[in-house]
């Protein structure tokens, strides 16, 4: 099968991204399958390229919006819309993740070029992305989460409303990118203005102390539970992308009552959000053992330090298989 795996891009997810892409094709290569890299922001990826690729590591902190820039300067929509990479193949796998990978921008030229891709289609991308509407359709499907304002806001109204502490985060990015844990007044305004550094909307969530839980979709079938075990008291760009800082733990020591739960209001969360293929759904769980969904992640990371790969492992399936089964159901 002629696949192409699009990975890089010009979100603040770019390096995450690469490492994902790199990962993804040496395991569809392994399944024999005819893999081709490309980066929207600069074009194909030599062999070269890729070796480098598959030997580096994913920073500890985002590429800069500088360097971003200067990645989409005008490249992004002429190299995808001009790869005839994209228009042989049987499938695009989606290795891109925040920014136009994720927000459905990639996935409605894709879908107007009739060029089968993964993951969700563009009006579940864009929702999922949006955690202010994601969050209100979560509710609606009785998927419980966490009380939250949108800016502009007075302190007066985060502190009478959620109280403090409070998560400010960009609405529509991912990886923890532009988020920031907010214990004191003073410190909400410098984090409403490091959020919207990188989204022009801005969350502000109450803050849920409990367990970081983490549920895969694959299909119609949730993988089992994880726990997401930091070294920071929120699970950011750091502790997700640099070994040591967090620690796995799939299956999750939960109740089989509990896991179940879990597992259902992350499919029920999956099905609000119209997603396809596959996903990555976050929660926290209290010490009364209530569960909140945090967000969906539509195109989650497939690095060696990626959850849904771990949670597939613990189903029994390997990495190559995943990459595989993500395939045919795009193909479905």
């Amino acid at each position: 099968m002629k696949i192409t795996v699009l990975m890089g891009g010009t979100s603040s997810e770019r390096n995450v991204s690469l490492a994902s892409g790199i990962r993804i094709v040496e395991a569809l290569r392994s399944k024999g399958h005819d893999v081709t890299s490309l980066d929207p922001a600069k074009g194909l990826i030599s062999a070269e390229e890729e070796r480098k690729l598959a030997t580096g590591k994913v920073g500890t902190e985002p590429p800069s919006q500088e360097s971003l820039a200067k990645f989409a300067e005008g490249a992004f929509l002429p190299n995808l819309t001009a790869m005839k990479e994209i228009r042989n193949a049987d499938v695009v796998f989606l290795a891109l993740h925040g920014g136009q990978g994720e927000d459905g921008t990639i996935q409605a030229l894709l879908h107007m070029a009739k060029v089968r891709f993964t993951g969700s289609g563009l009006l579940a991308s864009a929702l999922a992305l949006d955690k202010d509407l994601s969050k209100k359709l979560f509710r609606m499907e009785d998927v419980k989460t966490a009380d939250w304002l949108m800016t502009p806001v007075t302190t007066e109204q985060v502190e009478g409303i959620l109280g403090l502490p409070v998560v400010v985060k960009p609405s529509r990015e991912g990886s923890t990118v532009g988020l920031s844990l907010v214990k004191k007044r003073e410190d909400l305004a410098p984090a409403i203005k490091e959020a919207s550094r990188y989204d022009d909307e801005v969350m502000i969530e109450k803050f849920v102390p409990g367990r970081e839980l983490t549920v895969g979709v694959l299909g119609d079938i949730a993988l089992p539970v994880g726990e997401i075990i930091a070294k920071h008291e929120i699970y950011d760009y750091e502790c997700k992308y640099t070994a040591g800082m967090a620690r796995e733990e799939f299956p999750a020591k939960l109740s089989k009552e509990a896991a179940e739960k879990v597992q259902q209001q992350a499919l029920q969360a999956f099905k609000a959000l119209k997603l396809r293929g596959y996903a990555r759904i976050d929660f926290r769980l209290t010490s009364e053992g209530e569960f909140y969904c945090l967000e969906a992640n539509t195109l989650p990371g497939m690095t060696e330090l990626s959850l849904i790969p771990q949670g597939a492992a613990a189903m029994g399936i390997g990495f190559p298989e995943l990459c595989e089964r993500i395939v045919k159901l795009a193909l479905g």
